[in-house]
């Protein structure tokens, strides 16, 4: 019975490192994956201040708009 224990210890402690091993590889997809949306976010942020400064722009350096005619 104790081979039988020691073999069933074995196994769990067998378990329990892959297991501690497949988390450690999950929190660092996890770490990669909010570096990745943080920058991505940043990214859209700047390209939406750019796109409103380049409207702001068209806007104010557009001649106004001529009334249209009367028939």
């Amino acid at each position: 019975m104790t081979d039988n224990l020691a073999a069933r210890v074995d196994a769990l402690e067998m378990r329990i490192a892959y297991q501690d091993e497949t988390i450690e590889d999950l929190n660092k997809t996890i770490t990669a994956q909010w570096k990745e949306i943080d920058r991505l976010t940043r990214e859209l942020a700047n390209l939406a201040d750019r796109m409103r400064e380049a409207e702001h722009r068209a806007l104010a350096g557009a001649p106004p708009e001529p009334p249209p005619p009367h028939y």
